[in-house]
């Protein structure tokens, strides 16, 4: 009877020992847990959703007329950074016996900041999201324990497709998250740099023109060149001062050709007829020996 005994606590081991290599399995490949929605949420939703008793038990409250200032919510940080999953998940029941190694514990701020350190020290941050290839700007981006560094949606999107908890460069499992804004920081640091660099060169170009408008250039091509616009600029401002009214020369000369006309018409009115040549040429001779004004 004794081998039995031995036999059936050998099954028994077996049978545990199965038994614990499916469940890990299990909750390895989160096959418990196939909703796209988290449990967490759709519970809270359903609390919410349950009627809720009236109180019965309430008091008149009297109006004083003092107004109470009410707190307002307190203003958080927008960079601060925090731990998205600071509880390791329970051990199964292969962890328990031993067959797997159980799940890290937490890292502390300490082992945090030596991730971080080693992330920028490989400019994570500086790159493009690795699943999206795009620049982190001002999204909300997340670093893994691994010390790589997504987008918090690319990351999310992976892990919800891919139903797996898996870094998608180095494929390692049961990571840390943690929400950092490196890739904030670095952005408004490029644009305050981009910002600077376009004024200091707006400055740089402006004195330039102004050297190149004062100082003539050595060399004999530029110079000449130089001598020239400044001469084409000197008979610029001359001709502007002159006075070029075309409109009154006009009107000078319209004003003298109706008086000569006037004039003609009084000589033909005295005269009867019109002249002749031969009555000018009469004229042109007597006019010979005038001293005409």
């Amino acid at each position: 009877m004794l081998p039995r005994k031995g036999h059936s606590s050998k099954q028994g081991n077996l049978a545990v020992t199965a038994v614990a290599l499916q469940d890990h399995i299990l909750h390895d490949l989160q096959l418990r847990n196939l909703s796209i929605a988290d449990p967490s949420k759709t519970k809270a939703q359903q609390r919410d959703t349950r009627s809720k008793p009236l109180k019965r038990n309430t008091k008149a409250v009297t109006d004083t007329g003092l107004k109470t200032t009410v707190p307002g919510p307190k203003v958080e940080d927008p960079e601060r950074e925090y731990v998205l999953d600071p509880k390791p998940p329970p051990l199964t029941l292969a962890q328990k016996l031993g067959l797997f190694e159980p799940p890290p514990l937490p890292l502390s701020s300490e082992e945090w900041e030596k991730v971080k350190q080693r992330s920028i020290m490989q400019g994570d941050s500086t790159q493009p999201c690795p699943i999206c290839k795009e620049e982190f700007e001002l999204r909300p981006q997340v670093l893994l324990s691994c010390s790589h560094v997504f987008h918090r949606a690319c990351l999310q999107a992976f892990e919800k497709f891919a139903n797996k908890k898996t870094c998608p460069l180095c494929r390692k499992n049961q990571y840390q998250t943690r929400v950092i804004h490196d890739g904030a920081r670095l952005f408004k640091v490029k644009c305050a740099t981009r910002i600077q660099a376009s004024w200091r060169g707006h400055v740089v170009r402006k004195w330039y023109r102004d050297l190149r408008r004062t100082v003539p250039p050595t060399d004999a091509k530029l110079r000449r060149k130089f001598f020239e616009g400044k001469f084409a600029e000197i008979s610029r401002r001359i001709l502007c001062s002159y006075n070029t009214n075309v409109e009154e020369l006009f009107s000078e000369i319209d004003r003298c050709l109706a008086i000569n006309r006037s004039v003609l018409q009084q000589l033909e009115d005295r005269c009867g007829h019109e002249l002749t040549d031969g009555d000018w040429e009469k004229i042109q001779i007597q006019l010979i020996g005038w001293d005409c004004s």
